[in-house]
C-alpha cells in the first residue's frame, strides 16, 4: 500500500486514482452509503408525502420538521448518492468543479439541518415552558424562522466558495467538504467561527430547551403529588429518554465535525489518517436517516398518519384521546396547544 496522498496534490489532479484505502475498503464503504441512502430517500419521501397529505400534521411547529426532512433529502440527493459512486471507483473521478458543488451542498444542507432542529426545540420550549408565547407562535412566525434558516447557513455555506476556507477532496478522497486539511489563517479562522455558529451555540440552544422541558414536567408531577394526586412517572421517564436520544442524536452528528476541527486549528502539525479525516462527514450522512425516526416517527400522531398512508387506509391505529398534544404539553397547558402543536410523542 502506498503512502497516503495529500489532499493539496489529489486536489490538481481528479484523473488520479489514489491507494489510500485498500479496494474491498471502498467497496464496503460504497455499500453502506447505499444502506444510508436507501433509508434515508424513504424515511423523508414519506415524512413529507404524509405532512403534505393530512392537513392535521400542518401546523406552525411542524412547519420545522417539514424543513427538517426537506433538507435531509437534498443532503442525501446531492451527497450521498454521489459517495456511493465514486466509493465504487475508488476515486472522486467526477472533477473538481463537482466536488466544490458537493462539498457546498452537504454543508449548506447539513446546517440547515442542523439548525432546523436547534429552532425546533426552542420552539418546544416554548411550548412547555412558556405557554403564553405559544399562543403567538403562528405560521407567519413559522416562515419567518425558515427565512433566517436558510440565509443564516447559505452564509456559512458560501463563505468557503468566496475564498474563506475551501472546498476539497477529504479523507480517503472519495468526497469533499470543507477544507479541513488545510493549513492557513483563513481555513483556522472559519472554523473557529463555524465551530462557534454551527455547534457551540445550537447544543446550547438545544440543552436548554429540552433540559428546561424536563424541568418543567419534573416540577409539575412533584406539584401534583403535592396536592395528593397521582402522576405518571412512566410518561416522565419516556420523556427523558425521547430528549436523551435527541441530545446524543445531535452530538453523534455533528461532535466529530467538532473534534476535527479543533484539532486542525490547535495542532495544525498533527498528521491525521485518511480515514480518520472521512468520518466527520460520514457520520452527517447517516443524520438523515435517524432524524425521521426520533423526530418524526416516534411522534404518535404522525405515527398512525403514516400507517394510514402506506396501507392506503385499510389500517387505523389513532385513537380519539390522542388528537390532542404529546406527552411532553403538561397538563396545565394542554388546552393552549390543542390545536396548534404536535410534540414528540
Amino acid at each position: 500500500m502506498e503512502t497516503a496522498i495529500p489532499t493539496t496534490e489529489i486536489s490538481d489532479n481528479f484523473t488520479t486514482k489514489p491507494t489510500i484505502f485498500p479496494r474491498s475498503g471502498y467497496s464496503i464503504l460504497a455499500f453502506l452509503m447505499f444502506l444510508n441512502a436507501a433509508f434515508s430517500i424513504f424515511n423523508n419521501l414519506l415524512v413529507i408525502l404524509v405532512t403534505m397529505k393530512y392537513p392535521q400534521l400542518r401546523n406552525p411547529i411542524n412547519i420545522f420538521i417539514l424543513n427538517l426532512s426537506f433538507s435531509d433529502l437534498l443532503m442525501t440527493l446531492c451527497g450521498t448518492t454521489i459517495v456511493i459512486s465514486t466509493n465504487y471507483h475508488g476515486y472522486f473521478y467526477l472533477g473538481e468543479k463537482f466536488c466544490i458543488f458537493q462539498g457546498f451542498a452537504v454543508n449548506y444542507f447539513g446546517i440547515v439541518s442542523l439548525w432546523s432542529l436547534t429552532i425546533l426545540a426552542f420552539e418546544r420550549y416554548n411550548v412547555v415552558c412558556e405557554p403564553v408565547g405559544a399562543l403567538k407562535l403562528s405560521t407567519q412566525r413559522g416562515y419567518q424562522g425558515l427565512t433566517f434558516i436558510w440565509l443564516f447557513c447559505l452564509i456559512w455555506a458560501i463563505a468557503p466558495l468566496l475564498g474563506w476556507s475551501s472546498y476539497g477532496p477529504e479523507g480517503v478522497q472519495t468526497s469533499c467538504s470543507i477544507g479541513w486539511e488545510e493549513r492557513s489563517w483563513s481555513n483556522y479562522s472559519y472554523l473557529i467561527t463555524y465551530f462557534l455558529t454551527c455547534f457551540v451555540i445550537p447544543v446550547a440552544i438545544i440543552g436548554f430547551s429540552y433540559g428546561s422541558i424536563l424541568c418543567s414536567l419534573h416540577k409539575l408531577n412533584r406539584k401534583i403529588e403535592e396536592q395528593g394526586g397521582r402522576t405518571n412517572k412512566e410518561e416522565e421517564f419516556r420523556v427523558v429518554v425521547m430528549v436523551l436520544f435527541m441530545v446524543i442524536a445531535f452530538l453523534v452528528c455533528w461532535l466529530p465535525y467538532t473534534i476535527f476541527a479543533l484539532i486542525v486549528v490547535i495542532n495544525p502539525t498533527l498528521y491525521i489518517p485518511p480515514l480518520a479525516a472521512t468520518l466527520p462527514t460520514y457520520f452527517a450522512k447517516t443524520s438523515p436517516v435517524y432524524n425521521p425516526i426520533i423526530y418524526i416517527f416516534l411522534n404518535k400522531q404522525f405515527r398512525h398518519c403514516a400507517v394510514l398512508c402506506l396501507t392506503c387506509g385499510h389500517i387505523d391505529l389513532s385513537v380519539p384521546e390522542e388528537d390532542g398534544p404529546s406527552m411532553i404539553v403538561p397538563t396545565e397547558i394542554q388546552a393552549a396547544t390543542k390545536n396548534n402543536q404536535v410534540t414528540p410523542a
